[in-house]
């Protein structure tokens, strides 16, 4: 298992160097937790909508790049009970509350648009596209607040290309479920259901995970089960849950915060703590882990993934392409 040096933060690092202890430490409880969980569900868990015992994360690297950080992992308890996921209630506790409702079985995605023929994957179909890789992330939200979660799934890229969009796709969008029967907390004034879109190469970047689970167990329903993306580079609000639609256009898709509010909440939403939110500055945030009182903590540019993103917005005004 590789991991890159603490002083550079996302250096690429040799397999010939060798791993810190905590963190392969880390990596160990979460493998361990996640294969008991498999054999304690068994043959029939997949249909209640668990990951199969047979499909297992490993450890996430392409390359020589392996995709963790050197930060003190957000217990479950925490990532699972304080969560944004509007459709199930404003309030950070009300996801955890209310998302029991949402029925993750039986799950398919539509891919539409710009593609050479048109399909529906099922979520089992997905599962097996490609073995699961464990990939530790740091995670900021918009307004102000971060956690480090180590989450399963493989490359969005991998997914995209089995799809085979047309050369003249330019960009993806992201549809969730909407249903106002599993979803009654959903506030009015909203144009659900929920929408997001990136460019092409922001999709294809390695770092954009196509998201089954975390914590080495399937996702719970208010972290967005059971497909996901997560693009830890961008604010939370950009990494779309429960997706049902994925379209591919050649234009700009619209996205619910952008059209809601463009002034505060750009297209592309990267993480800059140069480039302060209207109402709060985006140069710290509050990092919730295990201790009783988060701590503050200086923002990275790009959440500290600059080496692998920075290069796609080269020569863009990131202060008006927020």
């Amino acid at each position: 298992m590789l991991i890159r040096s603490e002083g550079s933060r996302e250096s690429v690092i040799r397999s010939s160097e060798i791993t810190p202890q905590h963190v392969f430490e880390s990596f160990q409880r979460s493998r361990r937790q996640f294969l008991a969980t498999g054999a304690a569900l068994g043959a029939g868990a997949l249909a209640a909508g668990r990951l199969s015992g047979l499909v297992q994360p490993s450890v996430a690297h392409a390359g020589s790049v392996t995709y963790t950080v050197p930060d003190p992992q957000t217990p479950l308890q925490k990532a699972a009970t304080y969560n944004n996921f509007y459709e199930f209630g404003t309030d950070k506790d009300e996801p955890a509350r209310y998302a029991k409702t949402l029925k993750t079985r039986p799950w398919a995605i539509a891919v539409e648009g710009l593609v050479k023929k048109p399909l529906t994957l099922d979520i089992d179909t997905l599962l097996k596209l490609r073995p699961l890789e464990n990939r530790v992330y740091r995670h900021r939200c918009v307004e102000a607040w971060s956690m480090v979660i180590p989450w399963d799934g493989y490359s969005l890229s991998e997914l995209i290309n089995h799809c085979q969009p047309l050369p003249s796709a330019k960009y993806v969008q992201f549809l969730s479920l909407y249903d106002k029967k599993q979803m009654p907390q959903a506030p009015s004034g909203y144009d659900w259901p929920y929408s997001e879109g990136l460019r092409m190469d922001e999709a294809m970047n390695p770092l954009a995970l196509l998201t089954f689970g975390f914590y080495g167990q399937t996702l719970q329903n208010q972290n967005g089960a059971p497909v996901r993306i997560i693009l830890p580079w961008k604010y939370g609000f950009k990494s779309a849950k429960s997706i049902v639609k994925i379209i591919f256009t050649d234009k700009q898709p619209r996205t619910l915060w952008n059209e809601i509010a463009s002034g505060e909440y750009g297209f592309y939403s990267n993480v800059n703590p140069k480039v302060d939110h209207p109402r709060w500055s985006q140069a710290h945030e509050r990092r919730i882990d295990g201790s009783l009182f988060p701590h503050t903590i200086p923002t990275l540019m790009f959440n500290g993934y600059a080496d692998q993103v920075a290069g796609m917005y080269a020569g863009m005004n990131l202060a008006k392409y927020y």
